[in-house]
């Protein structure tokens, strides 16, 4: 009984997440230390009570839950979740920016991390369980199912959150054989909104000139016009296609129209909903320099952190970026620039080490796993533990925008760590099974 007790583990994925977990605290406590050489902050007390909570929770999940007896109420859950979502968004609590927070006093939680695991579950069943339905609808349903978190996160407003639920989206529904098409067109429509909704503030802080282009996103009348005219072109388009001639280009024209309308609305709303220096920090990345005390300042400090670190590091404690206070956040979103500081490159790459064993490891249960099911989940979660580590660590070479994204094991904060422990055990649960 004991033997089969210590089989259910996948020791190579629990030794990988106790290395970065323990890495995440002592760089926690690093963070904490002011130029003096004295500890300010007690964040690492609280990160070691989330990590004791998150094993507990790992192990519990690996053991005794079973999805399947959950399976059909996974809906529910999921409703319960959106209006947990809805309620942060109007009542929650105000932290950097965003509202983003609810909890009592100083305890708090963010829905919106533990949503990615309940939208990661729910998108899977729906996927498995509708194989049979036409592709337009399954797509459409799935669609939905994405929209509804991603629109209550952005209403707090939490840029990077949300976004990482769309790679989550796209890879579970290319695993679920979502017609590649349908999947291209929704990625088109998300970067021609990004585009459309960065380009006024790119224009009025680097480029400052006057074009067609930034005329229809500034002008409320040339942009209903254009709205319009591209919704007439693609219904048109459709109609053709649909009754007279049906060539593949009249379906063309009515995607690249209709991707048009739909982004110059959402940018509309984009910039109704995110703040300034949100859409600023997903340009300045292009040239920090435009703004080295503003939004570029992030970028700058971190590079001078991770480049000052050279090989080996300064060595543990004698990093002068965060002591100093010149790194903002530095013990969430910038915790990789305090390692490689005072670890080197060579810290850099445990960290690169660990994290591909743990995707490697994922891509091989996929691999062994029959069950629909558990194979869009298990790369729903890979999904998300990639994302996290391209975007955050893209983000503090300076490679990528400034977005809020945390380093999952390392980053301080409860609910990331919860939801990546969890999302473990539930690989493991499924790899034993």
């Amino acid at each position: 009984m004991k033997k089969k007790f210590f089989e259910q583990f996948d020791y190579l994925l629990i030794l990988c997440v106790l290395i970065l977990v323990s890495t995440g605290i002592a760089f926690i406590y690093s963070s904490g230390i002011n130029a003096e050489g004295v500890l300010v902050t007690n964040e690492y007390i609280k990160q070691i009570v989330w990590a004791g909570i998150g094993c507990v929770l790992m192990i519990g999940t690996t053991i005794f839950f079973d999805i399947y007896h959950f399976r059909h109420v996974l809906h529910i859950l999921y409703i319960v979740s959106l209006g947990i979502l809805c309620y942060t968004a109007l009542f929650g609590r105000y932290v950097n920016g965003a509202r983003s927070w609810i909890g009592i006093g100083n305890f708090g939680v963010q829905p919106s991390e533990f949503m990615k695991l309940i939208f990661i579950i729910t998108l899977s069943r729906y996927l498995a369980d509708s194989t049979e339905e036409h592709p337009v609808k399954r797509c459409a349903l799935a669609t939905g199912i994405c929209v509804l978190p991603v629109g209550l996160i952005l209403l707090q407003p939490d840029l990077g959150t949300a976004s990482v639920y769309i790679p989550i989206f796209l890879i579970v529904c290319f695993m679920a054989k979502i017609p590649f098409p349908y999947l291209l067109y929704l990625l088109s429509l998300g970067i021609v909104t990004i585009v459309f909704t960065v380009l006024p503030i790119w224009n009025d802080t680097i480029a400052r000139t006057s074009t067609a282009v930034i005329k229809v996103l500034t002008d409320s009348r040339l942009r209903l016009i254009v709205s319009v005219s591209s919704v007439t072109i693609a219904a048109i388009a459709i109609i053709i296609y649909r009754f007279l001639y049906r060539k593949k280009y009249y379906r063309w024209i009515a995607s690249t129209f209709s991707i048009i309308a739909l982004a110059i609305f959402l940018s509309f709303c984009a910039g109704k909903v995110l703040h300034d220096y949100q859409i600023q920090r997903l340009l300045v990345f292009l040239d920090p320099s435009t703004d080295p005390r503003g939004a570029g300042w992030h970028i700058i400090q971190s590079k001078i952190a991770i480049g000052s670190g050279g090989l080996w590091g300064r060595s543990f404690l004698q990093g002068t970026q965060s002591h100093y206070r010149f790194l903002p956040q530095q013990s969430t979103d910038f915790i990789f620039s305090i390692l490689s500081e005072e670890w080197g490159f060579a810290g850099g790459l445990l960290v690169y080490t660990l994290y591909a064993l743990i995707l490697i490891r994922m891509l091989v249960i996929m691999w062994k796993t029959s069950d629909k099911f558990f194979l869009y989940i298990i790369s729903g979660i890979f999904a998300m533990f990639f994302f996290h580590f391209f975007i955050n660590i893209g983000m503090v070479i300076g490679i990528m925008p400034i977005t809020g994204i945390p380093l999952l094991f390392l980053s301080y904060g409860g609910s990331s760590l919860w939801t990546a422990m969890v999302s473990i055990g539930l690989v493991m649960n499924i790899s034993r099974k």
